[in-house]
């Protein structure tokens, strides 16, 4: 953790979720109380489909609703794509942008995400903006060359803590079971933070800087304990409320 930010939990659903697992978003919602959400933020993100009736079914609790992604554009011919200004309008608050998986499946850039994230802070919406490197880069010693120009390239200059969150997800840890080692999170996060300071100032040094990557119930203890770790993005283990609450209920006694 890093002194004096509060920290922050973000579910990923991806391209999971039906109507038939709508409690689960209830049963978040019910167990995120005002003891809990004093100590850290609560956010699922449901697939598009679900994201209205997912807001509806956490008003009047603390937990928060954010969607995975969003188009550039504020309206326009843009078939099957869903704007900043749309997922406000269901009452969310949070996008997910540059996920490593839609920098592969859909070949987004460093551009793309900027880009996105400039529409999230157009409508209103906190970004939650994702870096990562590959296996490939990771073994070839790039990782922080790659963190570094996506933070450039990806992050705007309007960026603050209010209206940006970032989410360091190592590709190669996604839904692997593998993780680095706790000293090697540390170090990432350390040197993104330094990279945040250096280009915005005093709104990178209390930006929440997210781990993802394979957190899980048995091992979210350790990882979020990690300094400059302020938070988790959470994958598969965000699809039962009990092990996303589990994950959560880490920063209960902090």
């Amino acid at each position: 953790m890093t002194p004096d930010i509060k920290p922050f939990v973000a579910g990923n659903w991806k391209m999971n979720g039906e109507r038939d697992q709508l409690d689960q978003i209830a049963l978040t919602a019910r167990g995120v109380d005002e003891e809990l959400a004093a100590k850290t933020g609560v956010c699922l993100c449901p697939p598009a489909t679900l994201l209205y009736v997912a807001t509806t079914l956490s008003e009047d609790t603390s937990l928060m609703v954010g969607a995975q992604d969003c188009h550039p554009e504020k309206e326009g011919a843009h078939t099957g794509d869903v704007s900043a200004e749309m997922i406000a309008d269901c009452f969310a608050t949070h996008c997910i942008v540059g996920h490593s998986e839609r920098r592969t499946d859909h070949g987004e850039t460093d551009e793309t995400v900027l880009r996105k994230t400039l529409a999230c802070h157009r409508a209103g919406l906190t970004a939650i903006v994702c870096i990562g490197e590959t296996e490939a880069e990771y073994d070839a010693g790039e990782a922080e060359a790659v963190l570094a120009r996506q933070l450039t390239h990806g992050v705007p200059e309007s960026t603050n803590e209010h209206n940006t969150i970032i989410a360091y997800e190592p590709v190669w840890a996604i839904g692997t079971g593998k993780t680095p080692s706790p000293d090697d999170i540390a170090t990432i996060h350390a040197f993104i933070r330094e990279r945040l300071a250096e280009r915005l100032g005093g709104p990178g040094e209390r930006m929440r800087i997210l781990y993802g990557g394979s957190v899980k119930p048995g091992n979210a203890a350790e990882l979020l304990s990690v300094n400059n770790v302020d938070g988790a993005l959470v994958g598969g283990a965000s699809l039962k409320a009990e092990d996303f609450l589990a994950i959560c209920e880490t920063y209960r006694g902090v």
